[in-house]
């Protein structure tokens, strides 16, 4: 939306609250309004990186912390869990031991999928599941350039299949998701040469 629409759809809503006898204020008008102009800026800055907690962490924590994450995938275990059954159970998480003593719980539960998404060039520290909800960019199916006829989109799916296919020489990984559409689409290579055509879920 652009400041003008937003301006416009916060009149209405005023105008709603007079209609029914609960009028704001001036001030209480003027804090919704700024608010939702920061709200709207943040967005086309890109600002949700600066709220990305994994950037708190000391590089030396970062990588810690990433090859933690990428060992209890590997296991098949949610680390997030692993980490609040240690701490309800009172058990030391050993390498990681610092997110528990330094950062707490707060912190832990502001970590989200898409948070890793900036970490990409560090290998995938977190391996796609049926269930989970990312994004696709429609690079995977046509020609897209930022300043072209044909820019960049995202969509929103769902994983539904998740194949490990290997040869002799070779390895890759190939993921089903679906559309809210209810189309589905194969993505090939998904962590070898598709990587930066889709991302975590933003909620």
């Amino acid at each position: 939306m652009t400041p003008d629409e937003i301006e416009t759809a916060m009149q209405a809503a005023f105008n709603s609250c007079d209609a029914i006898g609960c009028p704001l204020t001036d001030v209480q008008k003027q804090i919704l309004l700024q608010v939702i102009e920061q709200i709207h800026e943040n967005s086309n800055s890109g600002a949700s990186d600066i709220a990305n907690p994994l950037d708190e962490l000391t590089p030396e924590e970062l990588e810690v912390f990433l090859e933690f994450v990428k060992a209890e995938e590997q296991r098949n275990r949610t680390w997030k869990v692993q980490l609040l059954n240690d701490w309800l159970l009172e058990n030391d998480s050993g390498t990681v031991q610092f997110i528990r003593q330094r950062y707490g719980l707060q912190w832990l539960n502001r970590v989200e999928s898409y948070h890793f998404d900036k970490y990409a060039y560090l290998e995938d520290a977190l391996k796609l599941k049926v269930g989970d909800r990312i994004e696709v960019s429609n690079a995977l199916w046509e020609w897209v350039q930022e300043d072209g006829p044909c820019k960049p989109e995202w969509f929103p799916s769902i994983v539904i299949q998740v194949n490990e296919i290997s040869d002799r020489d070779n390895s890759s990984t190939n993921c089903v998701v679906r559309f809210f559409n209810g189309a589905e689409y194969e993505i090939q290579g998904i962590y070898e040469w598709n990587r930066y055509n889709w991302r975590w879920f933003q909620k």
